[in-house]
């Protein structure tokens, strides 16, 4: 049996920088990984990372403006206002770790200017941004002590008197289950990209913590607001920055003209994520597109501007189109790239279930509501994944020794993944992966209305009555049986497909990245709300919660 005082399932930014505060505060800490944490999908995060810094005559209130923008006024503004007046520090603190942030001429951090903002105030490392702040948070956790629990895979949490005290994982070398007993677990297994087909999000990146909280009684809030990224790369799905467009670059249609002009004249390519991706999809729907694509045109750029500022893009558009980016533009569309939605938590990262904290994209704070901008992503990890872990420490300090049930927990868990893998032939995990994909994608994406909503609900129980009666493993070994796995994953997924519909379905109205084409205008009167799905016997229970004011009321939302 294995024990700790606090136990982090998850090695992204947000687990790390937990585990940062909590090996500094002298708590036995452990992360628990399913895979190396310098492979977590923060390492794929390239623009850069928000501040408001006075140094540059740049206050927090404005950043929290525009992110309350942004999110079309779903966001929670006292959580953002937390999030924003502890961001200069934040990321000052990241630099004095040993992130190495471009600087400009001047020999100051250097800044490019994101979506849906008028200041340049993203910090970044070239294209590079997430994988340099992973590595020195990784580097600063193994300083401190952390335990790390490599290519472990949670399958449950254990609870005991209504509290989360451990979970049971597989060790993914060895095929053994065992119980790992905590006094406290921060959930930062990152988002559950993966739901939707094509993806920006790694393969790993399957929901497993949105799906475990919610099995254990934490409510999922706002799942149905889905960020489609504007520029993924034609045919592969893969990330091109925004700072590509925060450098200077255009969205050209097949006529050769900046479409953005006509959907946001002020912001140009700069307005909101969401009102980008739709701008695109309008033009492509409307005949304007190539291939079902537009083109991101760099050229005015120069290359040396583009090798050195970047060459992260530079190089993925040789390799996988060969298009240099100097000479020619390269063919784009939007793409499932974030879940604004989550585990609720406040703003210490508690959830509704005691001695369960999250943090990071599993999390819902919320920060983001409707629509993230660019760049908050990385800012919300390390803010509130400090403060998740802040808040654990307290409350580890308040509980007692660990009861039994940890055996039964375990044994009952044996049992179930011993039943899937003795299971006969049937369904296989990635022809159902597939098609619950490809069908999210068609039900719950960049226009949604009634109907398409309705055949992804019905896609997702005919998915889940798969699955349940049918699924199949067909490796019966022990040694990293990555088809037990994927199928366990599975499981999670089809969870957090069903959460997405249900709130989908709940919001009668269009809000940031929930537009419906049958109900197309935002409904404050009756939607400033946050939705609710929580687990229950029948399936899911829905509420709703209001959004919190503080000082800015919502407005008509234009760029």
């Amino acid at each position: 049996m294995y024990e700790h005082d606090l136990l982090i399932i998850g090695a992204g930014l947000a687990g790390l920088r937990a585990a940062v505060e909590g090996t500094r505060n002298g708590l036995k800490t452990a992360v628990i990984t399913k895979v190396h944490p310098v492979r977590s999908h923060s390492n794929a995060a390239q623009g850069g990372i928000n501040a408001p810094l006075t140094d540059r005559g740049d206050e927090w209130e404005g950043h929290a403006l525009d992110t309350i923008k942004g999110s079309d006024y779903l966001a929670d503004q006292d959580a953002v206002e937390i999030m924003s007046s502890e961001a200069g520090e934040a990321v000052l603190e990241m630099e004095r770790m040993g992130v190495i942030f471009s600087r400009g001429d001047d020999g100051r951090l250097g800044t490019r200017r994101f979506g849906g903002q008028k200041v340049a105030r993203t910090y970044f490392v070239g294209a590079i941004t997430g994988s340099a702040m992973l590595h020195v948070l990784y580097e600063q956790a193994l300083k401190h002590g952390l335990q790390v629990y490599e290519e472990w895979f949670v399958t449950s949490l254990i609870k005991e008197e209504g509290a989360v005290r451990g979970v049971i994982a597989l060790d993914l070398k060895t095929g053994e289950l065992h119980a790992i007993r905590a006094k406290a677990v921060v959930m930062a297994a990152g988002g559950a990209g993966r739901v939707f087909e094509p993806s920006t999000n790694a393969l790993i990146c399957t929901g497993d913590g949105l799906a475990l909280a919610w099995r254990a009684g934490a409510p999922l809030m706002d799942m149905e607001m889905i960020q489609y990224h504007p520029t993924t790369l034609a045919r592969t799905g893969i990330l091109l920055s925004e700072a590509a467009r925060g450098e200077g670059a255009y969205l050209l249609n097949s006529e050769g003209k900046r479409f953005m002009e006509k959907y946001a004249p002020d912001y140009m390519e700069l307005a909101s994520r969401d009102v980008v991706s739709r701008a695109e999809q309008t033009e492509i729907d409307e005949g304007r597109g190539i291939d079902g694509n537009v083109l991101l045109d760099l050229r005015h750029l120069g290359r040396d501007f583009i090798e050195q500022r970047l060459g992260y893009l530079q190089e993925v558009a040789v390799e996988f189109l060969g298009i240099d980016l100097a000479e020619q533009p390269v063919p784009i569309r939007p793409g499932m790239h974030y879940i604004m939605g989550g585990i609720k938590t406040n703003a210490n990262g508690e959830t509704e279930v005691p001695g369960l904290y999250a943090a990071g994209e599993c999390a819902n704070v919320s920060v983001h509501g409707a629509n993230r901008l660019g760049a908050n992503s990385l800012l919300d990890t390390i803010v509130f994944g400090r403060r998740a872990a802040v808040k654990s420490v307290e409350y580890v300090k308040t509980v007692g020794e660990s009861g039994s049930n940890a055996e039964q927990y375990l044994k009952d868990e044996k049992k179930r993944l011993q039943d899937l893998l003795d299971r006969e032939p049937g369904h296989r995990t990635a022809v159902i992966r597939n098609e619950m994909a490809a069908n999210m994608t068609k039900g719950i994406g960049v226009y949604r209305d009634q109907n398409s909503m309705e055949m992804a609900d019905a896609m997702v129980d005919e998915m889940r009555k798969k699955y349940d009666s049918g699924i199949y493993v067909q490796d019966k070994g022990k040694t990293f049986n990555t088809d037990l796995m994927s199928a366990l994953e599975l499981d999670f997924m089809l969870d957090c497909a069903r959460s997405v519909v249900s709130g989908a379905l709940m919001r009668k109205e269009s809000r940031g990245a929930h537009f419906r084409t049958d109900m197309p205008d935002r409904d404050d009167a009756n939607w400033l709300k946050h939705t609710l799905v929580y687990k229950a016997e029948e399936g899911v229970r829905t509420e709703t919660l209001d959004v919190v004011i503080t000082q800015w009321q919502p407005v008509k939302r234009v760029y």
